[in-house]
């Protein structure tokens, strides 16, 4: 079997899909901004999650057909990899989603109404000449801002149709977050308060409806209230 496919066993657990029973291989994402742990073929969202097309070659056709748009671009490659926050947005019947994760580490489509905004965390910053400053972003992306104040482990609210940034999502103590892995991946909760020791990775209290739990830092995507409205 090709390079673009994966045996069903070995697939990601996040991938909503029965890894015992069904066909032998499933298409494996492009290489991305993603680990292959971390997203998922837009060919198994169409199948599994909008459950548009039982086949790849029913795929093929619905993509052809220009009829599914993700972060406003067209996408005709059923192997294209999709990750947490991404929007996928169906004119045709004015539907639009964001992928997440549910409390089972799985990837699901939530139905949201605004499909110009994207939520991205910063990964990284760069400084560059003239006190100009590079945010890494999560998904891929690189913007060149002349204001800093963003911090690693931040969120932004990206503007996908004019290309800059809408809102600034700080990380800090009464921050909205949703867990993206560890054992409380799919959780929302309110940051209470980060702990930063010696020698050891930062860690997040944050209070949900169930109680108080503690995370890795890295673990959490500060969001604002339209993904869980």
């Amino acid at each position: 079997m090709t390079k673009f496919h994966l045996k069903r066993l070995n697939a990601p657990k996040s991938w909503p899909m029965n890894r015992r029973k069904g066909i032998k291989f499933v298409t494996r994402p492009l290489p991305g901004p993603h680990s292959l742990k971390n997203c998922i073929s837009l060919s198994l969202v169409i199948k599994k999650l909008l459950n548009y097309a039982k086949t790849t070659r029913e795929v093929k056709k619905i993509l052809n057909d220009e009829k599914i748009i993700v972060n406003k671009k067209i996408i005709k490659e059923h192997k294209f990899p999709l990750g947490v926050m991404d929007i996928i947005e169906i004119p045709s019947i004015k539907n639009i989603y964001v992928l997440l994760l549910d409390e089972g580490g799985k990837f699901y489509l939530k139905p949201i109404k605004n499909s110009s905004e994207k939520l991205c965390k910063i990964s990284g910053k760069t400084m560059l000449k003239k006190g100009h400053v590079q945010l890494n972003l999560f998904d891929g992306r690189n913007l060149i801002i002349k204001k800093d104040g963003y911090k690693v482990g931040d969120s932004v609210v990206f503007d996908l149709e004019n290309k800059k940034i809408n809102n600034h999502l700080k990380l800090d103590k009464g921050s909205l977050i949703f867990l993206t892995k560890g054992k409380h991946v799919g959780k929302v909760g309110v940051v209470e308060s980060i702990k930063t020791l010696e020698g050891e990775n930062p860690k997040i209290v944050f209070k949900t409806k169930d109680g108080v739990f503690e995370t890795l830092k890295d673990y959490a995507f500060v969001i604002n209230k339209e993904i869980v409205g």
